[in-house]
């Protein structure tokens, strides 16, 4: 699996101690900045962001296999723009991402994300065990956080499904978010994968739970400006095709993990502002592909194709 931001799991969390601010508290306390200083800061942390390019009207190009609408308000950057993003905010990204959709400022993120697995059958559709896939999740969360707690990060925990796994025969679409709670708070993930005939587009939406009234049914705008271009969508699927040796209830499983096989946390910080104790969006690197196999057979799919 791509190294997911679970932004597949993440969390909007108040006040998350992590080692950068850690590291702050060893210090002498620094001089309250003045509102000028402040504000400088920000404008300066906001025109290198503006730099990384953006396009805000359109539909932007997503990869070179699939291509998404951008609602109004919204501003699209490309890969590398985003991996800009990410490093900018204190993260460690990957190298598959495709793209971000944000708003202005210090905006919620879309980042997608594709996995070339192959071909993922939709043959699970009607056995996905919310009930099941859960327990096992929160099983595997307390692997996490000894990971985490070795890093020096706060332990999460899985509070439950916000949305259960849910799958659009239609659409061909399966989407799930899940809460994700902390000392200092609680968050949603709310996660959809796109299958296409190569593989899954990762598409996650990070926000907190008072947030989620808004915020979903602008994901869902975006998720339905989404489309695979000619030659690669889930009903272009040809005889000899890759086919991926897990199905949809191993997808979940693997995008919604919060257990061992963590890569690192990614913080978004509030702009300039992280040692000042801002609010933090809190976006875990998804688990990788052996894994997800190894979900896969827990939960009983067959290895054969």
């Amino acid at each position: 699996m791509s190294t997911l931001r679970t932004l597949t799991l993440a969390g909007l969390l108040m006040g998350l101690v992590v080692p950068f601010l850690n590291a702050q508290e060893t210090k002498p306390a620094a001089a309250e900045p003045t509102a000028e200083e402040q504000a400088a800061r920000e404008k300066e942390f906001l025109n290198e962001i503006e730099a990384l390019g953006w396009t805000r009207e359109g539909k932007a190009k997503v990869g070179s296999m699939a291509e998404v609408a951008i609602p109004k308000g919204w501003r699209f950057t490309d890969g590398n723009g985003t991996r800009s993003l990410l490093k900018m905010y204190g993260n460690l990204p990957g190298d598959s991402e495709l793209g971000m959709l944000t708003t202005e400022g210090h905006g919620p993120w879309v980042i997608f994300e594709f996995e070339d697995s192959g071909y993922v059958k939709d043959d699970e559709k009607n056995e996905l065990d919310a009930d099941a896939m859960l327990k096992s999740l929160k099983e595997g969360q307390e692997i996490g956080n000894e990971r985490r707690r070795e890093m020096g990060l706060e332990e999460l925990q899985l509070l439950g499904w916000a949305v259960p796994p849910r799958f659009n025969d239609k659409t061909k679409n399966l989407e799930w978010a899940l809460r994700i709670g902390s000392k200092n708070g609680q968050s949603i993930n709310y996660s959809t994968r796109l299958l296409g005939r190569h593989g899954v587009m990762e598409v996650d939406l990070v926000c907190g739970p008072e947030e989620m009234d808004t915020l979903v049914p602008q994901y869902q705008s975006i998720i339905a400006g989404f489309q695979y271009v000619t030659g690669n969508s889930y009903a272009e699927y040809r005889e000899g095709d890759k086919v991926a040796k897990y199905g949809l209830t191993a997808l979940v499983a693997g995008g919604a993990a919060v257990a061992a096989g963590k890569m690192g946390l990614f913080a978004k910080l509030g702009g300039l502002f992280a040692k000042m104790g801002k609010a933090v969006i809190v976006v875990i690197a998804g688990i990788g592909i052996a894994l997800k196999s190894l979900i896969g057979k827990l939960f009983g799919k067959k290895e054969q194709i």
